[in-house]
């Protein structure tokens, strides 16, 4: 059985659904989390150090943010955030592999020594917070306790390089000096003659 409307409710009630329907999707993913963009995927792969990862998802969190930073890290984000939101995230896990292996994170924060995959670690946060020298680079892991950051740190491999998850980690190397050496933004322009 058809219903007559008055002229002009109809297109009425059909905008109003179709606003109704854009509006309660929109909110259904407040985050609108994206895929990681081609071109930083790519940097990640054919960086010349190795940038560790824990694959596309890690205890049902998917990767929701890759980035890099003008000092030469990476950063890969894991779940959506816990607290704050776009600038101030804190999510569930982050891993960031930073070229200037020179550098510990961590400062005057109560940490321990221990072994992990082979390589010395040091453990800070109750556990939560994990720092992993190993090869050329330094590997940060962030999780919001400690059984996550635990399995990371066992399972964190290069994306761009051959390993295995709990595999022996390389044994750090000599300090690579990357710390000091001035990034293309911090060289000067070369001063030429005034015409």
């Amino acid at each position: 059985m058809r219903h007559s409307y008055p002229a002009g409710v109809r297109p009425a009630l059909i905008s109003l659904a179709l606003a109704c329907s854009v509006a309660f999707g929109a909110c259904g993913n407040t985050l609108q989390d994206k895929p990681i963009p081609h071109n930083v995927l790519e940097s990640l792969v054919v960086n010349p150090f190795p940038i560790y990862w824990l694959g596309g998802s890690f205890h049902g969190l998917s990767i929701t943010e890759a980035s890099s930073d003008p000092g030469g890290g990476f950063g890969l984000q894991y779940g959506d955030c816990l607290q704050g939101g776009q600038g101030t995230c804190i999510p569930p896990l982050r891993v960031v592999t930073s070229a200037d292996n020179s550098f510990l994170p961590g400062g005057s924060a109560a940490s321990h020594q221990v072994q992990i995959r082979g390589v010395p670690a040091l453990v800070a946060e109750a556990g939560k917070t994990i720092i992993i020298a190993t090869g050329p680079v330094v590997v940060d892991i962030y999780a919001s306790n400690s059984a996550l950051a635990a399995a990371a740190a066992r399972t964190v491999v290069p994306i761009n390089q051959p390993a295995a998850p709990m595999q022996q980690l390389p044994a750090p190397q000599a300090d690579s000096g990357y710390g000091s050496t001035p990034l293309p933004s911090q060289e000067p322009t070369p001063l030429r003659p005034l015409r």
